[in-house]
């Protein structure tokens, strides 16, 4: 994908082009076997079919011939896993072209999920709080703008990665957080989109070593995602963060996450990942659950508010306050967001009010709470935890 529309300019016609190109691998390959080398098949082969789809288009003829001299002129082959190519590697690359500036900053984040990182429409509706199918027509309206505004998506100059850095950022974030809590389907976790979005961010802080939202956001990854091996059981049911095996915590990933949380708050520049790496750091180093630092973590929420004024931000600094002072002050402040319209679409919204009103012996609230939540369709480990909540708050009764 990246070959071919460093090659085109046009994301349209690189999408088409990788597609044909899979599609004649699933055709040929059966019955010929595989190539030696299947990644630069496909990209030789990708490459061809978009030199044909630009021929189709007569009125075309000099982004024709361009792509004939690029074509003529790469004879290189296709760079080989792990070879940087472009801003940070292959992958990083194409998610710096595809947020371009000319589009809102949602619009190329979510253009970018869909295109880039495979995330199907549904998964970034809901990492965005949405409807599926507002996010369908946000996504074909930026593809029309694309498409009208005769945008060529290049790979930016050096001097232009901090005009598309904020989106860049958000895409990483955005693909772990779906893989480290899938919005719906049998797991609950999604260790290939943790990995990618890993990769991700280890490659930002190879090209912008100095900057420390980059380092903070992969402290903040790193400190989160080492806490994956004993987020879910053996037979991959829910387990929540105060039951958790914290010796299964992966303690190499937390002291790197740690290390590099501290070079990023020492460059004197705060901002969001950098908080958000702070509040994961005040659980990896918590022994066990009842020394973990809540007053701090509900202060470090407060100062979030500052950088996204979000009700997200504001239920989750909800959850700190009530496990510092109390489930009734947290659920004060849950009702007073729980209004807005993207949290009636949050199922940990639901659940986080479930809890607290099963706290206050509100069971038949709680109850309430939790079908609610089941009514979002959240994944089947967390469904299956809903149940037993329900069974066992209407067993008290």
């Amino acid at each position: 994908m990246a070959s071919v529309l460093r090659m085109t300019g046009d994301l349209a016609v690189a999408e088409d082009a990788v597609q044909e190109a899979c599609l004649a691998a699933l055709a040929q390959w059966p019955a010929r076997g595989w190539p030696d080398q299947p990644r630069a098949w496909l990209t030789g082969v990708a490459r061809h079919k978009a030199v044909d789809l630009i021929r189709r288009e007569a009125a075309r003829s000099r982004k024709e011939a361009a792509a004939m001299r690029d074509l003529a002129a790469a004879g290189e082959p296709a760079p080989g896993p792990g070879e940087l190519a472009g801003p940070g590697g292959d992958e990083l690359g194409l998610v710096f072209m595809c947020c371009h500036p000319a589009l809102a900053l949602e619009a190329r984040v979510a253009l970018t999920l869909r295109c880039v990182c495979g995330l199907s429409t549904a998964q970034i509706a809901a990492g965005f709080l949405v409807p599926e199918a507002t996010m369908a027509r946000r996504l074909s309206r930026a593809k029309a703008k694309i498409a009208d505004s005769g945008i060529r998506l290049r790979q930016p100059a050096p001097d232009d990665l901090p005009s598309r850095l904020a989106a860049v950022l958000r895409v990483t974030y955005l693909v772990f957080t779906e893989g480290h809590k899938a919005s719906r389907g049998p797991d609950l976790v999604r260790g290939e989109l943790c990995d990618a979005a890993l990769r991700l961010a280890r490659g930002l802080a190879v090209l912008l070593p100095g900057e420390p939202e980059v380092t903070g956001l992969l402290a903040l990854l790193l400190l989160t995602d080492a806490r994956r091996a004993a987020r879910t059981g053996p037979g991959g049911e829910l387990v929540l963060l105060e039951d958790q095996d914290r010796s299964r915590w992966d303690q190499a990933m937390i002291s790197e996450g740690e290390r590099l949380l501290l070079t990023a708050l020492r460059a004197g520049r705060p901002g969001p990942y950098q908080l958000h790496a702070a509040i994961a750091a005040c659980h990896s180093t918590s022994q066990d659950p009842a020394s973990t630092d809540w007053r701090e973590i509900a202060a470090l929420y407060g100062e979030l508010i500052r950088y996204e004024p979000s009700p997200v931000v504001e239920a989750n600094r909800a959850i700190a306050v009530a496990m510092s002072e109390g489930p009734a002050a947290g659920l004060v402040i849950l009702d007073a967001v729980g209004h807005h319209p993207q949290l009636s679409r949050w199922p940990q919204l639901h659940l986080a009010r479930a809890d607290l009103l099963a706290r206050l012996d509100r069971r038949a609230d709680a109850v309430a709470a939790y079908r609610a939540a089941l009514e979002l369709e959240p994944t089947a480990p967390e469904r299956a935890f809903i149940a037993r909540r329900i069974r066992e708050l209407c067993a008290g009764q």
